[in-house]
């Protein structure tokens, strides 16, 4: 490990890079090739980033062959571990991490959906203090994170609640560091389009800036398909388009993992098509996101000092010989500045939350603050969705766990009629045999149903009673500004 020596002066810029690396052991198609050109392309890079957020970056010798490449740019690396089979988290520095720590998220999947795995992997947050200067103020808190999945489309997302909770989790430890006075670092793979929930309630509940938007505040606010776009009654965006404007980091068609299997083939084959810069483009869509922020509670916090001069969409190019796409997310590259000491903040960084809401919900956020509790940022009725978001979700957990509890005791009575039955039938040897391997299958999965409904459901129900107390805390606080109380 490379000392830990701080800089003698603070950077007046910061280049960060996110990529979700899809580097899933036995899953992930051309793994370790990937990965490690993955690391080559960033040591080679004209200009490298100077820190960098990776996910799905599933083993040690994935990220180890990353780190081993680019030493001599970014000497300072963390691979986080969580779950049983790993984050898949990684944050990599060209200066010193002073602390890091990974803060699992309370909500966060469900056991049964074992082929999907977000509960496996341990979806969490892997926090990063750099320190980039001698100065009190010199440090950066990098969190990175990967959400967990979308498997429908919202509002019907049956873990549109346990998103909207990571938002939450993940809000609050960015305001915190914040508070701090530290530099504020958000990124990763968010699972979530700019007009979802999660993202409005990230930046309202935290001083930070989707670093996109501050560019391309006319940017889409999901994919062509989906409704918050269609409303927006904006043409059929081309790949080109989609990857330029409006940071298209997952399902365009320049990507090669998301073309149908047919054509893979040929690629592998040595029969590459051109994509066509001016193809429409209807399922591109952002997913992966850089937030910045600093200070922005005024007047008890000093102004932001940073501000956004670039973001691009990144890692787009091939490798060399698969000729492939190096994973299946483009990247987010941003470069932030720091603002000189009496210099206004550009009018460019604005609120995140003048994206249009959807016509049948209520504002995201209170017309006029009144409260100075930075978790009182939101309006009543949204406080109210939330509430209802996790009063349903609740009713679902309450009957699956009451099910699984009834099939673990109905298993027990099957058991003990089946060892019954064995003794009845006595020398029936394949009528015994049968009653047997039914008598054990039926209790094996009664009691797996028993520890999921017992144990797992219960843990989540009491989750779900803490992320319900926050939010009715912050609602009566906003109630209570509101009346001037």
């Amino acid at each position: 490990m490379a000392a830990s020596l701080p800089p003698t002066e603070p950077p007046t810029h910061i280049r960060i890079l996110t990529l979700n690396c899809w580097g899933l052991k036995f899953i992930s198609k051309f793994r370790h090739e990937r990965l490690s050109e993955i690391g080559r392309q960033l040591a080679l890079a004209d200009t490298p980033p100077e820190i960098v957020g990776l996910q799905e970056c599933w083993t040690q010798q994935d990220y180890q062959s990353i780190r081993d490449q680019t030493q001599h740019i970014l000497p300072y690396g963390k691979f986080y571990f969580g779950g049983i089979f790993g984050a898949g988290l990684a944050i990599l520095s060209k200066w010193p991490i002073e602390e890091s720590g990974m803060y699992g998220y309370p909500l966060n999947g469900r056991p049964t959906a074992f082929f999907r795995g977000d509960w496996y992997v341990g979806k969490g947050v892997a926090c990063a203090r750099v320190r980039f200067g001698p100065g009190a103020a010199d440090v950066a808190e990098v969190f990175c994170t990967h959400l967990h999945a979308p498997y429908e489309r919202e509002p019907n997302d049956s873990y549109l609640c346990h998103r909207t909770a990571q938002a939450w989790e993940i809000s609050k430890l960015m305001r915190g560091a914040a508070e701090r006075g530290h530099l504020v670092i958000g990124l990763g793979d968010f699972n979530m389009i700019p007009s979802s929930f999660a993202h409005k309630l990230i930046t309202s509940q935290s001083p930070v800036r989707d670093v996109w938007r501050e560019l391309h505040p006319d940017s889409s606010v999901g994919g062509w398909l989906e409704a918050s776009e269609q409303a927006r009654k904006t043409p059929v965006p081309s790949a080109e388009y989609n990857l330029t404007e409006n940071c298209a980091t997952c399902d365009g068609p320049f990507n090669t993992w998301r073309w149908p299997k047919e054509r893979q083939k040929q690629l592998f084959k040595g029969h590459e098509t051109p994509v066509d810069k001016n193809e429409p483009d209807k399922y591109g869509r952002r997913l992966d996101y850089i937030f910045v922020g600093d200070g922005g509670y005024a007047p008890d916090f000093p102004a932001p000092r940073w501000t956004v001069e670039s973001a691009q969409v990144s890692m787009t190019q091939r490798h060399p010989t698969l000729r492939c796409s190096l994973s299946d997310h483009f990247g987010v590259e941003a470069v932030i500045t720091r603002i000189p000491a009496g210099r206004a903040l550009p009018t460019t960084l604005s609120s995140q939350n003048d994206m249009p809401n959807s016509s049948d919900s209520p504002p995201l956020t209170k017309t006029a603050s009144t409260s100075l509790a930075p978790n009182a940022s939101l309006s009543t009725e949204t406080y109210d969705i939330i509430l209802g978001m996790i009063h349903k979700y609740t009713l679902r957990e309450r009957s699956q766990r009451r099910w699984r509890l009834a099939h673990f005791i109905v298993s027990i009575f099957v058991s003990i009629g089946c060892m019954v039955g064995v003794w009845w039938v006595g020398n029936r040897t394949y009528i015994g045999f049968i009653l047997v391997l039914v008598s054990t299958l039926n209790f094996g999965a009664g009691i797996l149903d028993g520890l999921i409904g017992g144990l797992f459901m219960s843990g989540e129900i009491r989750a779900l009673k803490e992320f319900e107390w926050e939010v009715r805390n912050a609602r009566s606080l906003v109630v209570a500004a509101e009346k001037g109380v």
